[in-house]
């Protein structure tokens, strides 16, 4: 058995990490499952309205979670939180050996993040049901220390996200079916995957399982109707997503790092080719011309959604590291994804900064860590 992490700061007691964040939020749920399978102990702070305006004045950033690191030191954003952890702290690592299999871990991370999230908040904020049943949740925890009705809390948190999700986010009656059908799509990509393997690329989770564990955990699985769907059409995925949540990753140390893309993930990374790749493209293109909105197509149906800026950026870092991969791994992507190799191949435009400054942010006192 591995050692967990033990991380010690001055004037920091227990050497816990303080997870400032909310059991409904899939990002949330994605950097949980992370630390939990890494045996790094933390935390979970609830981000209530006053929480959130504290961690956003202490990074400069409004977003969940947040993880409050040491003495006036944050790490934030869930991608970059793992990267830096995984530099910090090699021992039960995620990243893999080989190029080619680490470069496609971080597109499915990518793709889980910035892609499938968008049909699972469609699915929590379009169902009625759903929407009142985590409204309530939201109105308990976010607006907890307000003081108002119960009533008229869940009532401007629901119009608040489904305005913020769904109307902002180009889902209308004319398009929602599309949307919701996205999950439909992933599942039936998924499921093969993983009705023969244990994790996305094989017998321990990389960066792939994290990018769609987070939406598909705490929203697809725990939302009432994407879980019914889960339970009927996927029983592959919805034990892979439990298995992971549950499993520790020194107690699989002996198994093999992926080095052999599966043979069943054929039709996951069709619709990475076919769904995401235009999505970021039209995003970056509208960006560079100066637009505030983006048109793109799926399955036949015309989306306009806003421009967004640290997409831009994802879209931008995911070719460089493409451009530094050798030619043989380069090839090996274009096996996969032949329709796209074009654009990771094409020269990089006009790179904008990254939207977060290096970790850890706030003060410069150091933070030992030790396994």
């Amino acid at each position: 058995m591995g050692k967990p992490l033990v991380i010690s700061t001055a004037g920091w007691s227990g050497g816990v990490l303080n997870v400032h964040g909310l059991e409904v939020s899939s990002s949330t749920g994605k950097l949980e499952g992370y630390l939990r399978n890494k045996g790094i102990v933390y935390r979970l702070v609830p981000m209530d309205y006053r929480d959130y305006k504290r961690c956003a004045k202490a990074t400069g950033v409004a977003q969940m979670p947040q993880v409050e690191w040491g003495a006036g030191q944050w790490l934030t954003d869930t991608t970059l939180i793992i990267e830096y952890l995984e530099k910090l702290y090699a021992h039960n690592t995620v990243t893999l050996t080989d190029p080619f299999m680490q470069f496609m871990a971080q597109l499915l991370e990518d793709f889980g993040d910035e892609w499938v999230k968008r049909s699972s908040v469609c699915h929590r904020w379009s169902h009625l049901n759903d929407a009142r049943l985590v409204s309530a949740q939201l109105a308990d925890s976010v607006l907890g220390d307000l003081a108002v009705p119960n009533t008229f809390k869940r009532w401007a948190i629901l119009r608040r996200q489904r305005t913020l999700f769904l109307k902002r986010e180009g889902c209308t009656s004319r398009t929602v079916q599309r949307l919701l059908s996205h999950y439909i799509q992933l599942l039936d990509a998924l499921e093969p995957v993983l009705a023969s393997q244990p994790f996305v690329f094989g017998q321990r989770p990389t960066l792939a399982d994290y990018g769609l564990f987070g939406p598909m955990f705490r929203h697809f699985f725990s939302d009432p109707t994407p879980a019914r769907i889960l339970k009927n059409r996927a029983p592959a995925v919805q034990e892979w997503i439990a298995r992971l949540w549950n499993c520790r990753l020194d107690e699989l140390s002996d198994k093999p790092m992926p080095v052999t893309m599966p043979a069943t993930s054929s039709g996951l990374w069709s619709l990475v080719e076919s769904e995401y790749f235009p999505y970021m493209q039209a995003n970056e293109a509208a960006f560079l011309s100066d637009r505030s909105h983006c048109e793109f197509k799926s399955g036949g149906v015309t989306f306009k959604v806003p421009v967004h800026t640290y997409l831009v950026w994802r879209f931008q870092r995911l070719r460089q590291r493409f451009h530094a991969l050798s030619p043989e791994c380069r090839s090996q992507v274009a096996e996969w994804m032949p329709s796209v190799f074009s654009v990771l191949f094409n020269p990089v435009p006009r790179l904008i900064t990254p939207p977060i400054a290096e970790l850890p942010l706030g003060s410069s006192n150091p933070v030992s860590i030790s396994a």
